[in-house]
């Protein structure tokens, strides 16, 4: 911890305990003032990410993480936990589960307010965040880092850590509500696990950084609290991540397999049609979409479904799409 604190965080330039729970907890202080800001500043920051959102721009989006305020309520969970304050870790919960839910509604009103006729998974801001991976755990634990170690010091800007966490909360919340809304439930899931798995990587990141840099400590001499309640706290909020992310991650790389058998067997299946190509599989949640482009009827589906028993769970729909056209040879340009 000497270490750690000698170089990552100086003596002198670290907040007190009293600084750091003033500046985390909403509910202490000026509550009024704080708590105005917070849901004043998620309300925009969540109308701008869904905005951004159902136009697929990431610059819009990344307005929205940059005002978001998730990130005071999430690293006062931290604190709480390694203060062993219970009360405090519940306040801050009920701000981050409010926040939360308030963001998932905007989505669902914009989403039903303009409605949507393209596929979904077209829309890059919602594709990247519907299917979290270990890599996301891996993002979302170092800017959890980066916030809290921002938070504890006193020469680094109050607003690099906003910025630092913001970039993993309301952009997947705002999905969860335009999916939701468009009664895609299973994209909805995914999103809202990312969000989830990063809050809990955030509250991770802050718990061993606050723990590293010694308000454990503090708080075992302030009141009592024994510091090895903060190490059991890191080890049950590092299992809870890890688990439901790594099935995640084992179920895309089964995703992938079956994506590249699928487009073999589609491959053979159109092999006797001249002209014609597959253009793409997608194998999603419970339907997978093979896009074939061809300028005369394909051979029977049933074909290829029968290559594809046992490939893909029987429970999966097939949908076959046809791209048609013709080319027509104009000859040389010359001529």
């Amino acid at each position: 911890m000497l270490n750690f604190s000698g170089r990552v965080l100086p003596s002198h330039q670290r907040r007190s305990m009293a600084d750091l729970t003033d500046q985390l907890y909403l509910m202490r202080g000026d509550t009024t003032a704080k708590v105005s800001a917070f849901w004043t500043m998620l309300v925009l920051s969540g109308l701008i990410a869904t905005a951004g959102i159902l136009g697929d721009s990431t610059a819009t989006v990344i307005g929205a993480m940059i005002i978001a305020p998730l990130s005071t309520p999430i690293m006062g969970m931290a604190i709480a936990v390694v203060e062993g304050n219970r009360r405090r870790l519940g306040s801050s919960a009920a701000f981050v589960g409010g926040g939360a839910l308030l963001v998932v509604l905007l989505g669902v009103l914009a989403s039903l307010a303009v409605p949507q006729s393209t596929d979904l998974l077209a829309n890059s801001q919602i594709s990247g965040r519907t299917s979290p991976r270990v890599t996301d755990l891996v993002a979302a634990i170092a800017t959890g880092f980066a916030g809290a170690v921002g938070l504890a010091r006193r020469d680094v800007s109050d607003v690099l850590p906003g910025v630092a966490i913001a970039i993993s909360l309301v952009p997947p919340l705002a999905v969860v509500g335009v999916t939701l809304g468009e009664g895609q439930v299973g994209l909805a899931v995914g999103a809202l696990l990312l969000f989830t798995s990063n809050v809990v990587a955030l509250v991770l990141a802050g718990t061993l950084t606050f723990t590293a840099a010694g308000y454990a400590t503090d708080a075992y001499e302030a009141r009592g609290i024994p510091p090895r309640r903060a190490y059991l706290a890191i080890g049950v909020l590092l299992t809870v991540i890890l688990v439901p992310l790594a099935a995640n991650t084992a179920g895309n790389i089964l995703v992938t397999v079956w994506t590249a058998q699928v487009r073999s067997a589609a491959e053979d299946w159109i092999a006797g049609s001249g002209g014609s190509s597959v253009a793409a599989v997608q194998v999603g949640h419970d339907r997978t979409v093979v896009t074939v482009r061809t300028d005369e009827e394909p051979p029977p589906v049933e074909d290829l479904k029968a290559r594809l028993t046992g490939v893909l769970p029987g429970t999966m729909d097939l949908t076959i799409v046809l791209e048609r056209g013709r080319s027509i040879d104009g000859g040389r340009v010359s001529d």
